[in-house]
């Protein structure tokens, strides 16, 4: 995950990223707009955040799915983070190198609605709504994807082999 040299980023962090999968085999995926550039259009993410200092990547993991969505699971419950990347993206104004680990949490539960009530202000703006994706209809979407290579990465993800993505310059 080689970052360019010439990178100039206003925020570098860390963050954990959930593959959260249904009973029936389905990736939750949140709708996303940056309000504060129409321009950037609109796009689905996986749900997840920034580490805190001193959190671990179960924690991470726990605290951000229970913020953006309301399912309040254990931290034992995430896989390990078999997907590792590196990327950059324009959010707000302000360019973002993001290093992100990516694990993955089964429900019991056919397709439950998240919650909004815990989101940080941003996220009540930037989130517009859900979807229940199956991995095919992922792969063959022409909708834009965060991480960019969602659709063609996914599959092996899902099937429990280590991905290590080239750095993504998204925006």
């Amino acid at each position: 995950m080689d970052v360019p040299a010439d990178l100039v980023a206003d925020v570098v962090r860390t963050s954990v990223r959930v593959v959260v999968v249904d009973a029936g085999g389905l990736v939750l995926l949140f709708r996303t707009i940056d309000p504060s550039d129409p321009s950037l259009g609109t796009w689905w993410e996986l749900p997840g955040g920034g580490m805190e200092p001193g959190e671990s990547v179960p924690l991470t993991a726990a605290r951000e799915l229970a913020e953006e969505t309301g399912f309040v699971l254990a931290p034992d419950a995430f896989g390990p983070p078999l997907w590792t990347r590196s990327a950059t993206y324009l959010r707000r104004g302000r360019r973002v190198l993001q290093h992100e680990l990516v694990v993955r949490v089964d429900l019991a539960d056919d397709r439950p609605a998240p919650a909004a009530d815990a989101r940080t202000p941003e996220e009540l703006e930037d989130y517009t709504g859900h979807g229940w994706w199956a991995v095919d209809e992922v792969a063959g979407s022409d909708e834009r994807f965060f991480p960019g290579r969602l659709p063609e990465l996914l599959p092996a993800f899902l099937a429990g082999r280590p991905v290590v993505e080239p750095f993504e310059w998204w925006n």
